[in-house]
């Protein structure tokens, strides 16, 4: 099938499901997940798909950012691995930021019971996990609270993080490229994300490979404020080699 063919039944299955998955399409049409990002990235650019974390939606939905429930099943397996790499990362003692989303917050539910740590989050679940660890002294970053994430925003939010200075942070992302940078379809995430990363000495991503290519519309940043990329092993070789030729060191679990 030819790369036009493919595209127009795409098209097809999205507006008759309301969303298609790039993990679905690659086996229905029994080719790679990079070949079917790049689709999406040409019926984007045409306008009749917007590409969302894992997949796409026909062009014209509002809804186009996943909710908590939803992003916390997706890629399961590729997160859970992902959290228990990240914990190597973790200082013997110290202090560490933990952002909002499904996979830092696996990491949180990961930490083992003996850790002595400083943990500052602005997202409920990340604090939920972790308010009863006998370990870990806890700090709830307050602010506008997005129904969506469960993470706060705005000012207060803002204003926190201008005041610490943690060892590690690790950061969450619906979107990322060597080129695109780190994306977000949120404005006030996007602006508590880059608070956050100039809140720390380190920052770890923690990010799935379908989250690869992914271009959201807030940007906050871009892989040289990523000290490691953490994600699995569905990152292609050449996509690897280019993130770490511009100087972030990549693993893959």
């Amino acid at each position: 099938m030819y790369a036009p063919e493919r595209q127009q039944e795409i098209l097809r299955l999205a507006r008759e499901g309301g969303r298609v998955d790039v993990l679905s399409l690659a086996e229905e049409f029994q080719v790679t997940a990079e070949t079917v990002r790049r689709d999406l990235k040409a019926l984007d650019r045409a306008g009749l798909v917007r590409r969302v974390h894992g997949g796409a939606i026909p062009a014209g939905r509002l809804d186009f950012e996943p909710d908590l429930a939803e992003r916390e099943s997706t890629a399961a397996d590729e997160k859970d691995r992902i959290a228990r790499a990240a914990l190597a990362e973790l200082p013997t003692t110290g202090s560490v930021i933990l952002d909002a989303g499904s996979t830092v917050a696996r990491l949180a539910a990961e930490l083992p019971l003996d850790s002595e740590l400083t943990v500052v989050t602005h997202a409920l679940p990340v604090a939920a996990r972790l308010a009863d660890h006998p370990g870990i002294d806890l700090h709830l970053v307050g602010g506008r609270v997005r129904h969506r994430t469960r993470a706060a925003v705005d000012a207060w939010a803002l204003r926190a993080y201008g005041e610490i200075r943690a060892d590690v942070l690790f950061l969450g992302t619906n979107g990322f490229s060597a080129d695109g940078g780190l994306t977000t379809p949120d404005l006030a995430e996007a602006a508590v994300k880059r608070a956050l990363v100039g809140a720390a000495r380190r920052v770890v991503l923690l990010a799935d490979s379908a989250k690869h290519g992914e271009e959201h519309f807030a940007r906050f940043g871009g892989l040289a404020d990523v000290d490691l990329l953490i994600t699995d092993t569905g990152l292609a070789p050449d996509v690897r080699a280019t993130i770490e030729a511009a100087g972030t060191e990549v693993l893959g679990v």
